[in-house]
């Protein structure tokens, strides 16, 4: 059974085919090539993703990653963006409410640390591959005042808007530096020892 043709790709979009819309079908073969990527990284890193070597992970051919992907370097952007931005969020949502600065410092550090160590894959995109391919450190760049906003929820709101940002950047920078070190195997320290330096170190430079 054949897929509608590209032609008629609007009025298939919902049409029920095989059991799921021309819809559903691209959007799940967009993940599996996401996943695949993710997959590769993390045995190969970012060398091994290929389009080649994405199809074969993902079991699909080429057409079908150009169905959604313009090229890897594409796809690898829109992973790093994706990955950054479900860390934001579980980082985000462990906030405590109504904690003190330090509960707030110590909620960021565990959930982003416990983000990085459930997912292997992840941490590597996050903080090892950037320097070696030039589309996820320009995803970097772009993803870095998301987490900044994250910093700004406990820096002294009395400060000037400038002087936050740079707090943010620099802060963010530490911290994404302690976890490149400690995941490429450069920081031989306990996981619970990173967490407790990297409160310790917020608390002190953060006024």
């Amino acid at each position: 059974m054949t897929e509608p043709d590209q032609a008629d790709a609007q009025p298939a979009e919902q049409r029920v085919w095989g059991g799921t819309t021309l819809a559903e079908r691209r959007a799940s073969r967009r993940t599996a090539f996401l996943e695949a990527a993710l997959d590769l990284i993390g045995k190969e890193g970012e060398s091994g993703v290929t389009v080649r070597s994405l199809c074969r992970q993902a079991g699909l051919t080429d057409r079908y990653f150009y169905e959604s992907f313009a090229s890897r370097d594409e796809l690898l952007g829109t992973l790093y963006r994706e990955v950054a931005e479900e860390m934001y969020s579980a980082v985000a949502n462990a906030l405590p409410a109504g904690a003190d600065r330090r509960e707030n410092l110590r909620a960021v550090v565990e959930t982003l640390v416990s983000a990085m160590l459930d997912d292997p894959r992840k941490g590597r995109l996050i903080t090892i591959e950037p320097f070696a391919n030039a589309a996820l450190s320009e995803a970097t760049f772009a993803v870095v005042p998301t987490f900044t906003r994250l910093i700004r929820h406990v820096v002294d709101p009395s400060i000037s808007r400038n002087r936050r940002a740079m707090i943010g950047v620099s802060v963010a920078g530490s911290i994404g530096s302690l976890m490149f070190a400690w995941l490429s195997g450069a920081l031989p320290v306990t996981r619970e020892e990173l967490v407790d330096y990297s409160v310790e170190m917020l608390e002190n430079y953060l006024p």
